[in-house]
């Protein structure tokens, strides 16, 4: 065993198929549990926890230079969320391909927190998109002003449906998990969700069930890859 599962006592294959479980559909530790005892494995509940939040981050480390590269394009939308009855704010990135780029929680969505979240997002990509897309946020023109303000900045509430549309795979977890216990595992939750699971999410409208079929075994065998079940040549 490598040293990644090293003092582990089950194999990686059950390890990495929970945590794909769990980052791919809207299923509770418990319900995981219950699901691998009916293939025989007595996993319980809180190992699952415990390996979710050990190898779900290292796994989406592992996947992140496995990614499309970045549109040029950026949808940018925030909705709100609760943690233990407190509002805060989702904030979050897709390329035109909807491809998400990052995630930040915070307290706020006004011009500050906006910019810090551009700040975030051009450290990642390294270089601003060609065509920037917002609500009608005033908190996204001071952001693009001070961080991005040679990007084209398009203002649209009806051009921004691609980034909204990334939030409900996020908003069924939220539900499955009966809602986030603190920002901080919130945040990690999110970021390695952010990355699994639209790896399992090929985009089947735009795809013949061939084409579907043949992407999503392509993802199986770099997933195989990033949890070392098999390794690349």
């Amino acid at each position: 065993m490598s040293s990644t599962y090293k003092g582990y006592r089950f194999p990686r294959e059950i390890i990495s198929h929970c945590v794909r479980l769990y980052h791919r559909f809207p299923l509770s530790f418990r319900e995981i549990e219950l699901l691998m005892a009916e293939r025989g494995v007595e996993v319980t509940y809180e190992t699952t926890r415990k390996w979710c939040a050990r190898f779900g981050p290292e796994y989406a480390r592992r996947l992140r230079p496995r990614q499309p590269q970045a549109g040029d394009k950026w949808h940018l939308d925030e909705v709100l969320v609760k943690i233990r009855g407190v509002r805060k704010y989702l904030w979050r990135a897709v390329d035109q391909h909807g491809n998400v780029l990052d995630i930040l929680i915070q307290s706020k969505r006004d011009g500050k927190a906006a910019t810090r979240f551009f700040r975030r997002l051009l450290k990642k990509q390294g270089h601003p998109p060609r065509v920037l897309i917002t609500d009608k946020l005033p908190s996204y023109h001071v952001a693009h002003l001070k961080t991005m303000s040679t990007t084209e900045h398009r203002q649209n509430k009806y051009l921004n449906n691609r980034c909204e549309n990334s939030h409900q795979p996020t908003r069924q977890r939220e539900r499955a998990m009966k809602g986030f216990k603190s920002v901080g595992s919130a945040q990690r939750f999110l970021s390695s969700f952010s990355r699994i699971s639209p790896h399992f999410r090929p985009p089947r409208h735009r795809m013949t069930a061939t084409d579907h079929r043949t992407e999503l075994s392509a993802r199986f065998q770099v997933w195989n890859q990033v949890t070392e079940l098999t390794f690349a040549p």
